[in-house]
């Protein structure tokens, strides 16, 4: 703990962001978002004669919420920059910086609770299935995309976890991978044998020439076309390509088939509490969306089919 006296914001900004790197493990894409917050609190502040902890007051974190909102922006957004600045004041409280957690009292908007996007099993096969034709004719990053894929829905991983994993986390004879998770967290997750066939097609017919573009030394499992680990906007392009044309309204990127992949295993009878630590989640309640889904889609099949629905 350190004396309390005033800071200046924009340190303060810099010193939490590192904070939530280094101690509490947040990944880099959470960092970048909360720090981009709230530098834009430190702009809001500073427009207002305020660059100091000291000064950081509720109203002034409501004024700058309040800005937000009538700048048309949406709830998720504003609920985000709500816990940014409540986790910011939290912390300088805990570290000595002020005399009073300022933003304790601070609400976030409620978000409007919609169910995640979450492709049929018959959407699903379509999907690999043009992804197998692509790859049968041996380009190097059709059987990379194919893997992907295929590895995306077996394991519902994040795209992020996908394109961090390193050669030695995938045993092809355990049919498991080892992943990174949100806070460090590592985990161990089962994959099927589509998935581990489109694996080991990639590793013995594509990265090899995908590795001759680049670092003959890279530990990356997926690459891309210069023989590079492959990024998470690649990833995101390729899943949103082959969502557009499918029907179904939300989200169009990877985390789509995590969703699906969720959804599919416990209508297939998986445990809530299997799904939960193979998702990585750390509370059950996140996990517990996915029977939401499942029990929405059963009454829509209810209506379809039951001829006294």
């Amino acid at each position: 703990m350190r004396e309390h006296g005033a800071v200046h914001l924009e340190r303060a900004v810099d010193d939490y962001a590192a904070h939530l790197a280094v101690e509490r493990g947040f990944s880099a894409h959470t960092v970048r978002a909360y720090r981009s917050d709230l530098e834009q609190l430190s702009v809001f502040a500073a427009e207002r004669g305020i660059r100091d902890t000291d000064d950081l007051d509720l109203e002034l974190l409501r004024d700058w919420l309040w800005q937000g909102s009538q700048a048309g922006l949406a709830k998720p957004t504003l609920a985000r920059r709500s816990a940014s600045a409540r986790g910011l004041t939290a912390w300088l409280f805990r570290d000595g910086a002020v005399a009073k957690d300022v933003g304790a009292r601070l609400t976030s908007p409620k978000t409007d609770h919609r169910l995640p996007r979450v492709l049929t099993r018959t959407q699903m096969d379509s999907m690999l299935d043009a992804l197998v034709l692509l790859a049968a004719e041996g380009d190097p990053l059709a059987l990379r995309n194919l893997a992907i894929v295929e590895l995306l829905y077996a394991s519902a991983l994040r795209v992020s976890e996908v394109t961090g994993l390193d050669l030695g986390d995938i045993d092809l004879d355990r049919l498991t991978v080892r992943v990174l998770g949100k806070g460090s967290k590592e985990r161990v997750v089962p994959f099927g044998v589509p998935a581990k066939n489109a694996v080991a097609d990639y590793l013995t017919r594509g990265r090899r020439e995908l590795l001759a573009q680049g670092s003959p030394t890279t530990s990356a499992l997926f690459l891309g076309a210069r023989g590079a680990r492959v990024g998470t906007r690649s990833v995101y392009s390729l899943v949103a390509r082959l969502l557009e044309g499918l029907p179904g309204s939300g989200s169009s990127g990877p985390h789509t088939l995590r969703h699906t992949a969720a959804t599919h295993l416990l209508d297939g009878g998986a445990d809530l509490r299997a799904v939960q630590e193979m998702l990585g989640h750390a509370s059950l309640g996140t996990t517990q969306i996915y029977t939401h889904v499942s029990a929405e889609r059963l009454k829509e099949s209810y209506g379809r089919a039951h001829p006294r629905a």
